[in-house]
């Protein structure tokens, strides 16, 4: 009998079963009941079946499964061959029809019309009488003709833009109807898949590690930078496995990579042997497994002590923000004859705001061994925090691998057109209109580069464009691939811009003074003089190591620096000289470095000796 329902409803569900039966009850109650129910689970593991037995009696609702998540333009296109009606409508199972919904998307077709969409009832209370401002059409929204054209795929494109993804393409058959009237609701929840694709709350990463998926991404949310996983690892997807040294170590990673997630890959290498256990909630820039890049065996949560108790490791190597704290501290817990290190970025005092301070000195308490950032951030620690020569080790977080070291240096913009020409990759911490305006006067460009960030920064955006016009010049986002290439072009790059007020005491610091911001790495790469206030008589860690390599300027004001980027000669040996030491800012070559330091601390572990019992020191070690 379904054969000749006039609408066929297609309902995609992934992991709700709670919802589904209102969403049902609601399509059941519809005025137009020439309907059929085409329900695809794609994979969820939350016993969807027991809630929908009660209505697989129906003639008009058929049910379809799929082994593991194909990601909805699988489910949908699976759906369209599965159809009967002439038309097609959609629910997913966390959203809901009101009576009269079918039949008056039905009644907007005409000859001329492909597609009817209703107004919908969403973010609880809110209403919107066609399409909600700043989201594509909704499925729910939805009634279009049956037709050859089909949805985007997960291989092709993952993308919270259903405009992109389908009703873009059918454009060209007929008019959109708008019925003007609310008749359904798009229903808010956590776990709405646009949530979970969009950053900051979702992102790549949570997207991957929620639906399960194993290959790398082709990736574009409406909130942020197009992603090309596929591409941008393929070289290291396509070569083999290094065999394992005889002496290699074997290393369970553990929390999330961040950014530069690929330069694991450099101890692989090495011949040294990688598992990853990850954090189950990352935010979008907290790189976890299945990496995309392969060469890591991932470690599944529920499986995790009888796994470790299989392999054996060598040395768990915890990492790396203010997220990750708690479950490194588990598993820190979980594991206490394991060596353990734990290497922590940033985010101490988002620790104290989050309440997992007492974690986080446990981390650095307990553990075996710990790396800090820069020698500032480790002398801050060890005020309150146990540690010593043997123990402590200093090195950035999130290096760069050395596969993006290759490209050559470009001719500069300044060649061209005689101005001075400054970048900022990210956000331009710092720098305010009136800063960007004062500049201009002394004909000093500004490049800001990010369109994710452009999106978090348009009013600053807006208002620097009219104090410092033609000064501000806005670019899109640049992979790491690209950066030598793109950023070369410039005279010098924005750390991030702040006056410091420690006066040169430690227990005063903050995260500015503390920390190496990542886009240190990235002009670096490129051989760019780093651009600093100087805070002579503070402690600031960009300034030291700066100072100490001789990589950039610091200056008073605005004119102070103009007459240091017009110094010809000396931007020249600058530039040089970054460029000379740009390997400092490699993952690949703090490796030997790091791997001498595992040893040092499974060595220690197999004596027996304690922290407690070891004479602290402040001496850093690396940069």
């Amino acid at each position: 009998m379904t054969k000749s329902a006039l609408v066929s409803v297609i309902m995609p569900v992934y992991n709700q079963a709670h919802f589904i039966k209102r969403a049902i009850e609601s399509l059941k109650l519809q005025q137009l009941q020439s309907w059929e129910l085409i329900i695809i689970n794609d994979g969820s593991k939350d016993d969807l079946e027991r809630f929908i037995r009660p209505y697989l009696n129906n003639h008009r609702i058929r049910y379809f499964f799929n082994q593991s998540n194909e990601g909805l333009g699988a489910c949908l296109n699976k759906g369209l061959d599965l159809a009967h009606g002439h038309f097609i409508a959609y629910l997913p199972a966390d959203d809901v029809y009101y009576a009269g919904h079918l039949k008056e998307l039905l009644a907007g077709f005409n000859e001329h019309t492909a597609l009817v969409y209703s107004g919908v009832k969403h973010h609880y209370n809110r209403i919107a009488g066609g399409q909600i401002a700043g989201y594509s059409l909704q499925l729910v929204q939805v009634m279009h003709r049956k037709s050859g054209v089909r949805w985007i795929e997960r291989d092709e494109l993952v993308t919270d833009d259903l405009g992109r993804m389908y009703w873009d393409k059918i454009q060209f058959e007929g008019d959109f109807v708008n019925t003007g009237n609310i008749t359904c609701e798009w229903v808010d929840h956590p776990h709405q898949r646009h949530k979970i694709i969009r950053e900051p709350i979702g992102g790549i990463n949570p997207y991957k590690l929620y639906y399960g998926v194993k290959q790398p991404l082709r990736y574009h949310s409406t909130m942020g930078n197009f992603i090309d996983e596929v591409s941008y690892f393929k070289q290291f997807r396509e070569r083999k496995d290094t065999p394992a040294a005889k002496s290699g170590l074997k290393i369970l990673l553990v929390g999330e990579l961040a950014y530069n997630s690929e330069r694991v890959l450099a101890l692989e290498e090495q011949g040294q042997q990688l598992y990853g256990l990850w954090m189950k909630d990352p935010y979008w820039y907290n790189s976890v497994g299945p990496l995309p890049f392969g060469h890591v065996e991932d470690i599944a949560y529920e499986d995790r002590k009888k796994r470790i108790a299989e392999i054996q490791p060598d040395i768990i190597y915890a990492q790396l923000n203010w997220q990750a704290v708690p479950f490194a501290h588990q598993i820190l817990m979980e594991n206490p004859d394991v060596p353990f290190v734990w290497h922590f970025k940033e985010g101490p005092f988002i620790c104290l705001e989050k309440g997992t301070w007492k974690e986080l000195l446990d981390l650095h308490n307990l553990s075996d061994g710990q790396i800090y950032t820069s020698p500032e951030m480790r002398d801050w620690f060890l005020q309150f925090v146990s540690g010593s020569d043997d123990t402590t080790l200093i090195m950035d977080g999130d290096l760069p691998k050395k596969e993006w070291f290759k490209t050559e240096r470009q001719s500069r913009i300044s060649y061209t057109d005689g101005d001075i020409h400054t970048v900022v990759p990210g956000r331009p911490i710092g720098l305010h209109p009136h800063t960007v305006a004062e500049l201009a006067e002394h004909k000093i460009h500004l490049h800001f580069y990010g369109d994710f960030t452009h999106g978090q920064w348009m009013e600053w955006i807006t208002k620097t464009q009219k104090m410092a016009l033609g000064f501000l010049h806005i670019h899109a986002n640049v992979t790491q691939e690209n950066w030598v290439k793109e950023f070369s072009q410039y005279d010098a790059g924005w750390l991030h811009f702040f006056q410091s007020e420690n006066n040169g005491e430690l227990m005063r610091a903050n995260w500015d003074d503390l920390n190496y911001p990542a886009r240190m790495a990235t002009l670096g790469i490129a051989g760019l003089p780093m651009l600093q206030r100087d805070n002579t008589g503070h402690i600031v860690a960009t300034q030291n190591l700066i100072q100490r390599h001789d990589l950039g300027v610091f200056f008073k004001d605005m004119a102070d620096l103009s007459k240091q980027l017009h110094d010809k000669e000396r931007m020249q040996q600058l530039r040089d000289n970054v460029w000379s030491k740009r390997m400092m800012f490699c993952f690949d070559e703090q490796v030997k470095m790091l791997t001498s330091f595992f040893r040092q601390v499974i060595s220690l572990k197999a004596s027996g000796k304690r922290k407690e019992d070891l004479v602290e020191s402040h001496k850093a070690i690396g940069y």
